[in-house]
């Protein structure tokens, strides 16, 4: 039996999953997956309340779980799909993984780092370049983090 390929809007919409997930958590509403040869590798969520550890964003536990998986933490050929701007930590690991594209849903206008506030992703000093895509999901992904702040103010 064949099975369809997944396209960008079906792994965005799994890591829009892990978002709310983290939400419902208590955690910022932040979703990543990893995905190798258009299959999933590895998925996570923000963390950083749960695990105590400010480096616990959705994107590195997908980096750290897929490097695990490949058994090396050059990720090449593999894409990120995650719900929110990668921030300066978050970029500055993509970059030192060689991931191939980053996908994510909405701008960060606080902290993004794919061009919103810093340019850590494709900076023309840095030695790695990938392929950058946004949009897709934008506004569930935006609503996700707005009704989440304004429960907490």
């Amino acid at each position: 039996m064949l099975t369809a390929m997944k396209t960008d809007l079906d792994f965005l919409q799994l890591a829009l999953e892990e978002a709310i997930a983290a939400g419902q958590a208590g955690e910022v509403p932040v979703g990543a997956v990893l995905v190798h040869q258009g299959a999933v590798l590895a998925s996570a969520q923000n963390r950083v309340l749960r695990d105590s550890d400010p480096t616990a964003h959705a994107e590195v536990l997908a980096l750290r779980a897929g490097g695990l998986a490949m058994g090396n933490y050059r990720l090449n050929g593999c894409s990120l799909f995650v719900t929110l701007e990668p921030c300066s930590m978050c970029a500055g690991a993509l970059v030192h993984a060689r991931v191939d594209r980053v996908v994510y849903a909405t701008a960060d206008p606080k902290a993004g780092a794919a061009g919103s506030v810093l340019t850590v992703i494709n900076h023309p000093r840095l030695n790695h370049q990938m392929q950058l895509d946004s949009g897709l999901l934008a506004d569930e992904s935006s609503e996700l983090l707005k009704a989440f702040f304004r429960e907490r103010r």
